[in-house]
């Protein structure tokens, strides 16, 4: 698989980069989709996206968002999360998922990747060259318990003119149903979100 070398920086303008952007609709192939259905709170997994440019122009703008499914996460301004319902919260958007410090990374690089944009949900990875692929990965910590889906939208650009669409002309989107279960009486979670097995206590240690 050849990988494409990500062009989009941390801290990009937006305005400047959708202002440039060539209108139409260019066909992408989602590689790579992977998300654990299984998970326990506290525990980190990682989720990877790839997308191939499969057409015969450069896409403008890699972008990818995210979203937890249902009313709750569509009014979320965060891309893990949810917005709670009870009122008279001073923050209401809790998170299901923590996004650890430095993703997503892209390519096989240590360096973070995806350039910030005006949406939290939203992640420019810049230019994608025909053939290339961008393969990227989320590290994720699960902090709320329950049945949850994630999806996600691919587009070509920023600004709503340039489209990514499958083979089949329909939009390039997906999403993953994650099952997040409590954490086994035996473990704890650590303050980096790590799980690890519980230390014995003062009582069962002298036995």
């Amino acid at each position: 698989m050849a990988l494409a070398v990500l062009l989009g920086a941390c801290g990009s303008d937006d305005s400047s980069t959708a202002s440039e952007e060539a209108a139409g609709r260019y066909p992408v192939e989602i590689v790579t989709a992977d998300f654990p259905k299984r998970q326990r709170l506290g525990e980190t997994t990682l989720l990877r996206l790839g997308v191939r440019n499969s057409g015969e122009e450069t896409v403008p703008g890699l972008t990818v968002s995210f979203t937890t499914g249902g009313r709750q996460g569509a009014d979320s301004t965060l891309p893990f999360g949810y917005r709670s319902p009870e009122p008279g919260l001073a923050q209401p958007d809790r998170p299901i998922w923590v996004l650890a410090a430095d993703y997503p990374k892209a390519n096989g690089s240590a360096r973070r990747a995806g350039a910030e944009t005006t949406s939290a949900k939203t992640f420019n990875f810049g230019p994608l060259k025909p053939g290339a692929t961008t393969e990227a990965v989320w590290k994720l910590i699960a902090v709320r318990t329950g049945d949850h889906r994630l999806r996600y939208t691919i587009a070509a650009g920023l600004g709503g003119e340039a489209k990514a669409e499958t083979a089949s002309g329909k939009p390039a989107r997906g999403s993953f149903s994650a099952r997040v279960s409590e954490v086994p009486p035996d473990t704890v979670v650590k303050d980096n979100g790590e799980v690890v097995k519980a230390p014995q206590d003062a009582t069962q240690a002298n036995r």
